[in-house]
């Protein structure tokens, strides 16, 4: 399997992990009009749980390193599969929230809130709670950071909503309870995946590890590679999509509830297609994470990957044009929360670097 080698091939995936989770949102904004998120929602599970098997399948079971997919899951202990199940379950969760805080408060609203909360509960749950390799200082100081943006934010929110209706608050609290729960999925993952350790042929010889390889990847029994944690938890979503979306198409959190056959019968081929897109522009991003957080860490990767709020809101602020009309002074808190969260991110890939 691929294994990175280096912090900056590691910074690297972590920023294509930030401009996938902060951009895939705008497959559901372009089809949000005519086609409901609940329905929406399905294609997108399709969508991680192909692009999950399809790395498995490549940079998992490929090269000299490791054990393969199959292999892998076969080894797998209970606890491993079941923590990586349970992070799915927990994202579900997070994420139906979110997209339902995208239809009613938009991009720039909803993930500044929601994604930002889990960056800052998320480092905190993830540092404390495995590797602690990062400078505390910086990494806090980069968190506090994006916690002052994310309060810039609801500022500027409250501003634009003054005396609107009760479904953009509506969505404003989504956004927070999403971000309770996003903060705590990422942890449960890792805790699936096994350390690998890469030894020369030599020192392979000496250790009585199989030396016919150049780079042998020694992997913990029992725990998953990152390919493997990463399709089993694509599943946690795919098994509790069947219980939290069907729910909340009977009881929906704003508008009329919707049939399930309107999935078969009043959906196009193009929003079909935009919904899985959608995922697997998401998965490309979780994949590329959890596979650098071996090398930067689990605290800096997630907390660099949930730098999407940053990406996300500047395709609310000048894409979508989410905060057009809005009162004086809206502007300026705008700018300071962009300016907060560009200097929180630096901060948290400077506490691994330095």
């Amino acid at each position: 399997m691929f294994v990175v080698e280096s912090n900056i091939t590691a910074v690297i995936f972590c920023v294509i992990t930030m401009l996938c989770w902060g951009s895939w949102a705008n497959t559901q904004k372009a089809v949000g009009a005519r086609w409901r998120f609940e329905l929406f929602y399905w294609d997108y599970v399709l969508g991680v749980v192909v692009a999950a098997l399809l790395f498995a399948f490549t940079m998992g079971s490929t090269g000299d390193v490791g054990r393969g997919f199959l292999a892998d899951l076969r080894q797998a202990d209970p606890a491993a599969i079941g923590s990586a199940l349970l992070g799915g379950v927990v994202f579900n969760a997070a994420n139906i929230l979110l997209v339902a805080a995208i239809a009613l408060s938009g991009m720039a609203v909803a993930f500044p809130v929601g994604i930002g909360l889990a960056l800052v509960l998320g480092v905190l749950i993830n540092y404390f709670g495995g590797d602690r390799s990062a400078n505390p200082t910086l990494l806090f100081l980069g968190v506090g950071l994006v916690m002052a943006a994310i309060i810039l934010d609801a500022m500027a929110y409250r501003k634009l909503s003054g005396g609107r209706s009760n479904s953009s608050v509506k969505g404003l609290v989504l956004a927070i309870f999403c971000g309770i729960l996003m903060s705590l999925f990422y942890f449960l993952v890792a805790r699936a995946i096994g350390k690998v350790e890469i030894r020369t042929a030599a020192e392979a010889v000496l250790k009585d590890v199989n030396s016919q390889n150049l780079h042998i990847g020694v992997i913990q029994a029992g725990k998953m590679t990152a390919y493997t944690a990463n399709a089993v938890f694509a599943f946690g979503i795919l098994l509790s999509t069947f219980v939290f979306n069907i729910a909340i198409m009977r009881k929906p959190f704003v508008g009329e509830p919707v049939p399930l056959s309107d999935y078969f019968t009043k959906g196009r081929i193009g929003d079909h297609l935009w919904g899985i897109i959608g995922g697997m522009i998401w998965a490309v991003g979780m994949t590329l994470n959890v596979v650098a957080s071996a090398k930067a860490s689990t605290a800096v990767a997630y907390g660099l990957g949930q730098g999407a709020t940053l990406v996300a809101a500047l395709w609310g602020v000048f894409i979508w044009r989410e905060f057009r009309g809005a009162p004086r002074g809206t502007t300026r808190l705008l700018a300071f929360m962009f300016a907060g969260y560009v200097a929180g991110l630096a901060l948290v890939i400077l506490s691994r670097t330095l």
